[in-house]
């Protein structure tokens, strides 16, 4: 049966939404991009701990003691373990996504139950949104909106609406036929009718959809980490991607806290704002015994509690604290004047060394720059459509030959910094009888018909799979595995202690080779290339508006005894301090930093 285009039909029809429709994207991004803004503004600004009793004020009020008690032990946990920034990251996103997809699923519900054609057009759309992997509504998003928040709250709330638009109209739905009569026997408008006894009596049901409309969003949320969102998420990626598993349990926890608790908020306030809710309350505070836990607030008092714990934020200087922070540049020639940079990387050991070298490096010079992790198909087009300015891990012009030739129009090369490198396929020395890509030929099952791979995103693993392979009569012998460097080396150091047989994707410079004893696979065929460069690429306007940065970058060059030596140190350094590493590399390097960033006199 003759193949049907649809893959390239939906991708023809992005790409002329993007072309033609452009400003009416942007504006949407500038508006989203401002709400959250400013919630994320007014999450970060008081002292982690003031603002969690803040939160378990507003648990007092709506479910008790008990649960303000809870609330401010988890909240203080999540600032225990320093993942507290990022969970207001991830707070703001949902909150802003949750009003949204509110204000467009109410209306489509109520929509839908008055009128049974919309009902059943909408179902199959919703079915469509709601069973369709989450991961797919990324990729329309990043090619409408960049990378960052914007396109992680546009999927969330394209997640999340269904259950948003079928609770409204269920619970609209379900109100007493006899009621609704009632009402328009005695001449009620159907305005009227609505506002006054059905939404009231499907009041409960909207709210359920409303948490659950909550619950979608933050799992969604968490998925755009993936493509710079920030917040949790990013905590989560990072941790999957490095196999960290400390990290991924305190992001992991993180985020289940987050999700109790506006679970359990969102759903003792629909309760409170309906009649049959509170008079459900009632009856369960009258048959607790111990008046504590029956003790609720009034709202004047918990209004008042929050106040006050607001006017002690201030008196603390506890809001814009983080501004002042900013403001204070770091000591040396001023040259940034605190102008941000947003340099991109991929998280391979060389683009982490470049890139947290470099951040050092700016802060010195007065600039602000901001890291962010993601994976290489968001950075390139992240970096095109100007959302990234820089990044230092393009190898070219054979592993990245793809992406350069997609986005080449949009950036600017400012040169190789190392090289030449090389790609290929290793493994442990103890394995006998293989030295190049044609001996893996016939010992597939010794290797267990596999081949580690890295990111799948990643150009080797690009030339592995369409070329290499083929090339030797493997690809129906060997699969490779996709997913992250750090899970490729686990597995290395997993089979080298219990010396099994393994094939792994590397590449060079790469620390692995001093730590381990290796085989480089020969590629007879060259069919991997004659090796690459790793390039500094940028936005196009980048040298316009950072000149002397662009000046340096072009001036950028370390040995491979500076790259291996910079690696180990932030290898040493551990995860959560490569700054620190960097620092202490920087120390036994000096007159370094002048050399890769000199200022002329008068500069400053």
């Amino acid at each position: 049966m003759a193949r049907l285009p649809l893959g390239d039909w939906v991708e023809s029809a992005v790409t002329f939404l993007r072309d033609h429709f452009q400003p009416v994207f942007d504006g949407i991004t500038t508006v989203v991009a401002g709400m959250y803004d400013g919630v994320d503004a007014v999450l970060s600004a008081p002292n982690p701990l003031l603002l969690a009793g803040v939160l378990a004020v507003l648990a007092l009020w709506l479910r008790g003691p008990l649960a303000a008690v809870l609330s401010f032990a988890g909240l203080a946990l999540i600032d225990s373990v320093q993942q507290w920034d990022e969970a207001m990251s991830t707070l703001s996103l949902v909150l802003v996504a949750s009003v949204i997809t509110v204000l467009l699923a109410v209306p489509l519900g109520i929509w839908a139950a008055r009128s049974t054609a919309v009902s059943t057009a909408l179902r199959p759309v919703l079915d469509l949104m709601q069973t369709m992997p989450a991961f797919v509504y990324l990729i329309p998003g990043i090619f409408f909106f960049g990378i960052g928040q914007v396109p992680g709250i546009i999927a969330t709330i394209v997640f999340s609406m269904p259950p948003g638009v079928r609770m409204t109209e269920l619970g609209i739905r379900q109100v007493d036929a006899e009621l609704v009569e009632a009402a328009e026997a005695f001449g009620t408008s159907p305005r009227r009718t609505l506002l006054g006894v059905q939404l009231p009596l499907a009041l409960p049901t909207i709210m359920a959809g409303v948490n659950q409309v909550i619950m979608l969003g933050l799992s969604m949320v968490v998925i755009s980490g993936m493509v710079g969102g920030g917040g949790l998420g990013s905590s989560v990626f990072t941790a999957i991607s490095n196999v960290d598993i400390g990290l991924g349990f305190e992001g992991g926890i993180a985020v289940v806290i987050l999700a109790m608790y506006l679970d359990r908020m969102t759903g003792a306030l629909g309760r409170r704002v309906s009649p049959l809710g509170r008079r459900a309350l009632a009856r369960e505070d009258s048959h607790r015994r111990s008046p504590v836990l029956r003790y609720r607030p009034s709202t004047a008092v918990a209004s008042a509690a929050v106040v006050a714990l607001a006017l002690v934020a201030g008196g603390l200087h506890a809001f814009g604290g983080k501004q002042s922070q900013d403001l204070a540049l770091p000591a040396g020639d001023n040259i940034g004047q605190g102008r941000t940079v947003d340099i991109g990387y991929i998280n391979w050991d060389e683009g982490v060394a470049a890139s947290f070298l470099w951040k050092e490096l700016l802060e010195e010079r007065g600039y602000r720059p901001r890291l962010s992790s993601m994976d290489v198909g968001a950075l390139y087009t992240g970096m095109a459509a100007g959302k990234i300015d820089v990044e230092l891990d393009s190898w070219l012009p054979v592993t990245h030959a793809d992406y350069w030739a997609k986005y080449r129009d949009s950036l600017t090369d400012l040169g190789s910094w190392y090289g030449p490198t090389s790609l290929e396929v290793s493994v442990p020395s103890y394995v006998k009888d293989v030295h190049s890509l044609a001996d893996l030929k016939g010992k597939g099952k010794e290797f267990g018909g596999r081949i580690i791979g890295i990111e799948p995103g990643a150009g080797e693993m690009k030339l592995l799979g369409s070329t290499v392979l083929k090339g030797y009569g493997l690809d129906q012998e060997y699969q490779v595995t996709t997913g992250s460097t750090a899970g490729m080396l686990a597995q290395l150091d997993k089979s080298i202690k219990a010396r099994e047989p393994v094939a792994v994707v590397l590449w060079s410079p790469h620390w692995a080779y001093s730590k381990y004893d290796l085989t480089k696979l020969a590629d007879p065929k060259g069919l991997f290339g004659k090796g690459d460069r790793i390039h500094t690429l940028a936005h196009k306007s980048f040298p316009t508006e950072f000149p002397h940065v662009s000046q340096w970058l072009r001036d950028f060059r370390l040995t491979e005894q500076q790259l291996g030596g910079l690696e180990q140190a932030i290898n040493d350094a551990g995860q959560h301090h490569e700054q620190q590493g960097v620092r202490n590399w920087l120390k036994t390097q000096p007159g370094l930093l002048d050399q890769l960033a000199p200022v002329e006199s008068g500069t400053a």
